[in-house]
Order: C-alpha cells, then sequence, then structure tokens
C-alpha cells in the first residue's frame, strides 16, 4: 500500500484520458443500460468530446436522458486484465456547435473528416461530475471533477502527455 501513497493517481488519470483514443459510453433507456464503443478527446478545458451520429442507440438515449458515463482503459501492465488502468467518468452530454470542439476532435481523430460533417453527427461535451480512477489491482480512488479538468489543462498547456 506505500507504494500506491507516493502516486498521483490525478495525473495518471489525466494522461490516460489524454491518451484515450477509444472508450465505452453508457447510457440508458427506460431504465435499462446500454453501452457503446465511441472515440473520445479532449477540449481545451480538459471536458470529454464524442463524435456521436443521431442514428446510433447512445445517442437517442442522451437525447432522452442526458446522463452517461465513459469509461477509458489503458494497457495491463500483465497477462492479469485487472492491472489495467482505468478512468470511469459520469456526468452529462451536451450538444457543442463550438467550432473549436469540430477542430480540437479532429486533431486526434483525423479520419472522422471524412464524416464529421455528415447531418446525422453532431459533437457532444460531457459535463463530467464524477471520476473513479483505477490504477491497476488494488489502486484505486476517487478523484474531484474539477482537479482532473484543471490537471488536464496543465497537460494539455504542456505540451506533455
Amino acid at each position: 500500500m506505500a507504494a500506491n501513497q507516493e502516486r498521483d493517481f490525478m495525473r495518471e488519470a489525466a494522461h490516460l484520458l489524454r491518451a484515450a483514443r477509444t472508450g465505452t459510453l453508457a447510457t440508458t433507456s427506460g431504465g435499462m443500460p446500454h453501452a457503446a464503443l465511441v472515440t473520445p478527446a479532449l477540449d481545451s478545458q480538459g471536458a470529454p468530446l464524442l463524435l456521436l451520429s443521431d442514428l446510433s442507440a447512445h445517442t437517442r438515449h442522451l437525447r432522452a436522458n442526458s446522463a452517461c458515463a465513459l469509461l477509458v482503459v489503458g494497457s495491463p501492465a500483465s497477462e492479469n486484465p485487472q492491472t489495467a488502468p482505468r478512468v470511469l467518468v459520469t456526468g452529462t452530454a451536451q450538444l457543442t456547435d463550438d467550432p473549436a470542439a469540430r477542430s480540437g476532435y479532429l486533431k486526434i481523430h483525423p479520419y472522422a473528416e471524412l464524416y464529421c460533417d455528415f447531418g446525422d453527427f453532431h459533437f457532444w461535451r460531457l459535463i463530467v461530475t464524477d471520476v473513479h480512477y483505477v490504477g491497476g489491482f488494488a489502486a484505486a480512488a476517487a478523484l474531484d471533477a474539477a482537479a482532473l479538468q484543471q490537471e488536464i489543462k496543465h497537460i494539455l498547456g504542456s505540451g506533455s502527455g
């Protein structure tokens, strides 16, 4: 346990979110859970961005109930998948037409330029209220959402990560 006390879970979680190219978006519909593969990016304020099609079930769910969760998983340290770092952010999703969201998202996912302007695709910003980080087996912490966004902004501003 002493090794965990020396770790900076906030920084680890920020770097994991910054490096993420895929994640799992959890939504609900009629009380039933739904999970989908998504491709997140971060805006300049450290908030997760998603490019979603109106044709997808998860987008219809978000339009009815904006509450959601995004799970991002890193690479495991061994053959045991429980050694993989992961961060779960929960909150609400909001549509955004901010041009900076588009340009920032396409920096991370340039292939999306092929379809991002289709009429059924829209950018969504996650307003994070809760964060749970697991840094591997037996290393977990609840993190302050605002502090995590500040750490991400710091990383983005310093060019590291």
